[in-house]
């Protein structure tokens, strides 16, 4: 037993150190091939694969998430007389919390499996390993524009996914509910600050670049065979759904400390 939890300990944290570095590899050539015309050929494609297939997975749990939150907000703040702000705990639980997560999950789910199946294909193919004898950096060539296209189009399909959660609360608050349609909307731009948009685009930035280079890390480290390329693409979900936990929680206590610090403490009601 000790024996098998030091080996697994081990090999997490040689995982782990060669996730970095690869991640590294990757960052040394982001600055220098950013701006060149070559890379954003290679990147718009995925554009396509990264949002326009994952838009209508995000927009249909956009949707039933702030019908849910609707639903189960109302009686509550009935209760308290504050019915008429039903919008500001939607909106805000999307845009600061649930927005972002959702994103996230959707496109590790939709994206991330399909990114790692296609390079963990191309790994068991050995078409990588003809891009080196070529003498072609194949993270250049092939992780540089999967983490471009997954750190560009998250914060757009977390935006999507914030306003169709927003309508949707609309429409029960308003078309069940009987709430009128303007303080609905009123107390929403009250209440919304800057900051709150702000937290949601850092985290959405951050699990985007977290989901591209964890696909790219699995494609490219799969073990040999389908069973490897279709455990890679497992383990590539797993690790970015856990990622994205991770870094929700410290991101949101480091932004929450540094606005209490700067303008104190502030209720949403």
């Amino acid at each position: 037993m000790f024996t098998y939890i030091g080996s697994q300990t081990v090999a997490a944290l040689s995982a782990f150190g060669q996730f970095w570095v690869f991640t590294w590899h990757m960052a040394v050539w982001l600055t220098p091939d950013l701006p060149r015309w070559r890379t954003w050929g290679r990147t718009m494609p995925l554009f396509y694969e990264v949002g326009n297939r994952t838009l209508p997975v995000i927009l249909i749990t956009g949707m039933f998430v702030g019908l849910v939150l609707a639903v189960q907000s109302y009686d509550q703040l009935k209760a308290a007389g504050f019915e008429e702000r039903m919008g500001v705990l939607v909106t805000l639980s999307l845009v600061k919390e649930l927005g972002p997560v959702l994103a996230g999950v959707m496109l590790a789910g939709r994206v991330g499996g399909a990114l790692t199946a296609e390079l963990g294909t191309m790994h068991v193919t050995e078409q990588i390993d003809a891009l080196r004898v070529m003498g072609v950096d194949p993270i250049r060539h092939l992780v540089l524009p999967r983490f471009v296209a997954c750190l560009l189009l998250s914060p757009l399909l977390t935006f999507f996914c914030d306003l169709i959660g927003s309508f949707a609360g609309w429409s029960i608050a308003v078309g069940l509910k009987g709430i009128p349609s303007e303080p609905y909307w009123y107390y929403i731009a009250d209440a919304v600050e800057w900051w709150d948009v702000l937290t949601g685009f850092i985290k959405s930035l951050v699990f985007g670049g977290a989901i591209g280079m964890v696909a790219c890390y699995k494609g490219f480290n799969c073990r040999p065979g389908a069973e490897g390329v279709g455990r890679a693409c497992t383990e590539a979900f797993v690790v970015s759904f856990i990622a994205i936990l991770a870094t929700d929680f410290f991101i949101a206590t480091l932004m929450q400390g540094m606005y209490k610090t700067i303008w104190g403490f502030r209720p949403l009601i």
